[in-house]
């Protein structure tokens, strides 16, 4: 195991062995605990109670985050030349068809979101294998196969993210950057709880959220009681 730096160790003495935080006090020390030099993630991770290898226990679902993940998210829209202009004008970084499936082929995949009409969706199948594994793969239940491809184009801009419990029954995603005040986090963070809860599965039984973790990109990570999570306080 690779030994503490000096601000690793400072950042771990401010965080509270077994304690529960509140989510509002949670999102503070997140900031405070934060010693990188670039504008570090902060990252949220629930553990569910759920099975993931049971289909009845899945949880996946989509969030817009009221004040956007912090990031530049690249969009590439595969799409026939009649949708070109739409995606362009929507602020798509990338927008084409043949040319990028080849690119593709070819190992490019630098992109964090690929939206696509369903008149497509034949010929981006042959490409599944590399998109798939890389959470890639355009999704109807994400919104990412669409016909209106400006609105799926403004909402990925705006902060919006889908998410998928693991093999190991976890939960995570960006909300936002340590530069966000602790409000926004907060805000950011209650959206994003507030929806994997409504997504709890009926097959489910006994406790379906178990833990909560908030850390920033090498910082600590800081258990919020749950409890707190059913608003930003």
């Amino acid at each position: 195991m690779s030994k503490l730096t000096k601000n690793q160790k400072i950042a771990e003495a401010k965080v509270e062995s077994n304690r529960l935080y509140k989510l509002s006090e949670a999102c503070a020390l997140v900031k405070e605990t934060s010693f990188t030099k670039f504008d570090a993630s902060v990252d949220i991770a629930v553990r569910l109670g759920v099975d993931p290898r049971k289909a009845n226990q899945m949880v996946r679902g989509v969030v817009t985050l009221p004040h956007g993940t912090g990031k530049q998210t690249r969009v590439l829209v595969l799409c026939t030349p009649d949708k070109e202009t739409e995606a362009k004008e929507a602020g798509a970084d990338f927008v084409g068809l043949d040319e990028y499936i080849e690119k593709i082929k070819g190992g490019w995949t630098d992109v964090d979101v690929i939206i696509c009409t369903p008149s497509v969706m034949a010929k981006i199948g042959a490409i599944g294998r590399i998109l798939g594994p890389r959470g890639l793969m355009p999704n109807p239940k994400t919104g990412t196969v669409t016909m209106d491809i400006a609105k799926a184009v403004a909402e990925v801009k705006a902060g919006k993210i889908d998410f998928k419990v693991d093999k190991t029954g976890i939960v995570h995603a960006g909300i936002g950057k340590v530069s966000f005040d602790a409000q926004k986090l907060a805000e950011n963070a209650t959206e994003f709880l507030n929806t994997v809860i409504k997504l709890k599965p009926q097959a489910l039984k006994g406790t379906y959220v178990k833990s909560i973790y908030l850390s920033s990109t090498m910082g600590p990570g800081i258990c919020i009681d749950s409890k707190t999570v059913g608003a930003a306080e």
